[in-house]
């Protein structure tokens, strides 16, 4: 998999991928994860297209100020990174979190989208796992310590260490873990809230994009969801696709949450036939339709 990058943007640093030629593709992390969720499949897809993926401020190795965390936010942001690499258009892959963030993207900067993939994604539904529910709780800050202490996190890289070479090893489960150790560090803690907060409540998730998915009537879309999903439900992926019979859809039975991880080989299948398949999406803004307001 390709190194770290680094550049400035707006003051702050930003670590992100890049391998490729071609067409390109922006690759979009979920919540408390980064960049190095697509080691699996980021190698291959560079044989074909200039991939890019960034650590999204508060994640990974980019900087975590103090700031705005939203969906909206991560969007202008994602648009400015592709115009500091100078990237024009793109099909945009978002796994989670980074599937709201690809719709919001889409919503706020369609003149950028060429393709949209979302792999478990966020935002199409209220139900979340009760974790992320717990979490989003007012408190949370002072449980993390507690539920993520640096000496507990140490103990388990330890423990994953010594049954490795055992082949007790699920694709899963470390992808699990690389959140969870990520809120060991104090400076992780901070960001993730204000991102967690953003889209889920007690409730579960706060922010649909039902709403604004008729916006972008006729983009070439992909929903991959694994049947096995604990934290977003693939009924989401079904009512999607029964509100849009135009999108494709791919389950992949006993896959949980983290197809691009648990089963590289089939994802990275079906993006390069459903790429291969579609056309570029050419986004034509609409005409105002006038209200007339209506005294009684």
């Amino acid at each position: 998999m390709s190194d770290l990058r680094y550049l400035e943007l707006h003051g702050e640093r930003v670590a992100y991928r890049e391998a490729g030629q071609g067409p390109a593709i922006l690759l979009i992390h979920g919540m408390a994860a980064s960049s190095h969720t697509w080691r699996n499949v980021l190698p291959r897809l560079s044989k074909h297209y200039r991939v890019i993926a960034p650590d999204l401020l508060g994640h990974g190795q980019s900087a975590k100020p103090r700031g705005d965390y939203s969906l909206g936010a991560f969007a202008v942001w994602l648009r400015d990174l592709l115009d500091a690499l100078g990237v024009s258009r793109a099909t945009l892959i978002g796994q989670s979190l980074g599937g709201g963030v690809a719709m919001q993207f889409v919503h706020q900067h369609p003149d950028y989208c060429e393709r949209l993939v979302l792999i478990s994604s966020g935002g199409l539904g209220p139900e979340v796992g009760w974790t992320l529910r717990l979490l989003a709780a007012p408190g949370a800050e002072a449980l993390l310590p507690v539920i993520a202490p640096p000496a507990v996190v140490a103990f388990g890289d330890r423990v994953r260490t010594w049954l490795s070479p055992l082949g007790l090893h699920s694709a899963r489960a470390a992808e699990t873990w690389s959140a969870y150790s990520s809120l060991s560090n104090r400076a992780n803690r901070a960001p993730f809230l204000r991102t967690l907060r953003s889209v889920v409540d007690h409730r579960g998730q706060a922010v649909s994009a039902f709403s604004r998915l008729h916006f972008a009537s006729g983009l070439p879309t992909l929903l991959i969801w694994g049947d096995n999903d604990r934290i977003i439900p693939v009924t989401h992926a079904h009512a999607a696709r029964a509100a849009h019979p135009d999108y494709r859809l791919v389950i992949l039975p006993g896959i949980g949450h983290y197809p691009h991880v648990e089963d590289p080989d089939t994802v990275i299948d079906t993006l390069d036939q459903f790429i291969s398949t579609s056309t570029p999406w050419q986004w034509h803004r609409r005409a105002e339709v006038p209200t007339t307001a209506v005294l009684h």
